[in-house]
């Protein structure tokens, strides 16, 4: 089933706008984590890790859904299809795994570190805060660096896909000629 144009280009601008939300979210992320594993300030870290909670809770698993369902919805309702260009491919599977990632491996490592600074204790794992923001940040600029250039061509389906579209098209034109003929 095909995308309307109305419905394809409201599900692109959700998409877009999404994607580019959950990116500019890990980069405060970033900044966050920077900011908690620099400064002196027991005062400041503090600050920066429950912000980063707050994020955590509220805001990076709802745009991560967002961009995960506008992207699925893209996919299936275009000639992009899910399989068959080896971007789209990609894209979804990291977007998969980056989402997964931070359900069960980033949140709760921000939530452990809320709770050490919130107990008193200075954060000794600094490496896990800023990692996953990082790691997160180098995805989502890939992601969107194989959106602009739709790199590597169709995959073993969508090769097969068009060849078989190309077959049926022949066959037509066959038929086409034939009745012509007789006529």
């Amino acid at each position: 089933m095909k995308l309307s144009r109305p419905a394809r280009r409201a599900t692109l601008v959700v998409h877009v706008v999404g994607a580019a939300c959950w990116l500019g979210l890990t980069l405060g992320l970033v900044a966050l984590a920077l900011t908690a594993i620099t400064t002196d300030s027991a005062t400041a870290t503090e600050a920066a890790v429950r912000s980063m909670k707050v994020f955590a809770d509220w805001l990076v698993l709802p745009l991560a859904l967002l961009t995960l369902v506008s992207g699925l919805l893209l996919s299936l309702g275009t000639q992009w299809g899910l399989a068959r260009h080896r971007w789209v491919y990609t894209k979804f599977w990291l977007t998969l795994a980056t989402t997964t990632a931070w359900v069960f491996a980033l949140r709760p490592g921000i939530d452990d570190s809320v709770a050490t600074v919130t107990a008193g204790h200075p954060i000794t794992d600094t490496a896990d805060l800023i990692a996953g923001p990082l790691v997160s940040l180098g995805a989502y600029l890939f992601m969107t660096v194989l959106s602009v250039l739709k790199p590597w061509g169709l995959t073993r389906r969508g090769r097969k896909q068009r060849d078989q579209k190309r077959r049926a098209s022949a066959h037509k034109r066959v038929d086409a000629e034939d009745v012509r003929q007789t006529a």
